[in-house]
């Protein structure tokens, strides 16, 4: 099946596209290789399947409606699994209209090139748990059905803005489309802005880290691969229009899921779980709460598990050393 995906150098996107080639796919990759972090790590993501007869990679802003509708068209694309966006919660911060064009505006775009062409069947969408923002837990963790009213970030705000336009589309247009709420994702080829990146970087290196909050923040740390099995999952069942109630509360064919590990950690196990892996003790700076953080992601996957399968295997004590290991041999040429 001939499937397209957005942000193919990115972290996640990169991993996806791998498993979909692996599987037999034909994949239409495309990515801006913009600089909010060295574009020399896209370009060697991009370097581990441009030898796949299958992959076909073009560089592209998705908010160039007129140029991704063209390629949606010519390409014949079954499936999107839009993926491309601005990163960060903090970055958001200092630097707002990156996240208009690229998550609102590329969001947009993503939505119109896929409800005019025919040959689209299912658009599997990235959101982010950081639209639960700062409220208190349900036991077992955030739900799909939860209040998301009150984002802390404007990433944040921009991804459940994705939400409500992707539950117009699905109303208006009858457009098949699964939302996936990604929890703190990591592991090999991940990205250098986030913890596990910068913490084995500096314990490494003997520099030190910043540690918010004491180290008591918990996160729903999930690794690399069982994310993209609930991707891989995801594209090959899209809701119906039947009038029933999906997971995030459309009764069109609009489904939204957290995946996640449900599991959430202290960021000082997780810390302790990255000296063990690098073999040495980290040096600690504490620092308070950074603005547009919260102290906790927990994911309830009750509902991704009974539609979808999905089921996380990875703990953070066998991730953690995979993305070391890796990490050393990529990028510390160790």
């Amino acid at each position: 099946m001939p499937i397209l995906v957005t942000g193919v150098a990115g972290f996640i996107g990169h991993a996806v596209a791998r498993r979909l080639l692996d599987h037999g796919h034909r994949v239409l990759g495309i990515d801006s290789l913009n600089a909010y972090y060295d574009p020399a790590l896209k370009q060697a993501r991009l370097a581990t399947l441009a030898s796949e007869a299958d992959f076909n990679f073009h560089r592209l802003d998705i908010a160039d409606a007129p140029a991704l509708a063209r390629l949606v068209q010519e390409h014949g694309a079954q499936c999107v699994v839009h993926l491309a966006a601005q990163a960060g919660v903090r970055h958001s911060i200092d630097h707002p209209f990156a996240y208009e064009r690229s998550n609102l505006a590329g969001h947009l775009s993503v939505l119109e090139a896929c409800r005019h062409a025919a040959t689209v069947r299912h658009l599997v969408y990235a959101s982010s748990s950081s639209v639960y923002g700062d409220r208190p837990l349900n036991d077992g963790g955030f739900r799909e059905d939860d209040p998301v009213n009150a984002p802390v970030s404007l990433y944040a705000a921009t991804k459940r803005s994705c939400e409500l336009m992707s539950e117009c589309y699905a109303s208006l247009y009858k457009l098949p489309q699964t939302g996936l709420r990604f929890f703190t994702v990591y592991g090999p080829w991940g990205r250098p802005d986030m913890a596990p990146w910068l913490f084995t970087s500096a314990i490494l290196d003997g520099r030190p880290i910043d540690v918010f909050n004491g180290g008591r923040m918990r996160r729903d740390f999930t690794y690399i691969d069982d994310i993209v099995s609930g991707v891989v999952a995801a594209i090959d069942r899209p809701p119906v229009d039947d009038g029933e109630a999906k997971p995030g509360g459309s009764r069109h064919a609009h489904a939204i899921y957290n995946i996640g590990n449900s599991k959430p950690e202290r960021l000082d196990d997780f810390i302790a779980a990255i000296e063990q892996a690098c073999g040495k003790q980290a040096v600690r700076q504490d620092r308070p709460m950074q603005p547009g953080d919260v102290p906790t992601t927990f994911a309830d996957i009750s509902a991704i598990r009974r539609d979808l399968g999905y089921a996380p295997t990875t703990p953070i004590g066998q991730g953690i050393p995979k993305f070391v290991r890796w990490y050393r041999r990529h990028v510390a040429g160790a």
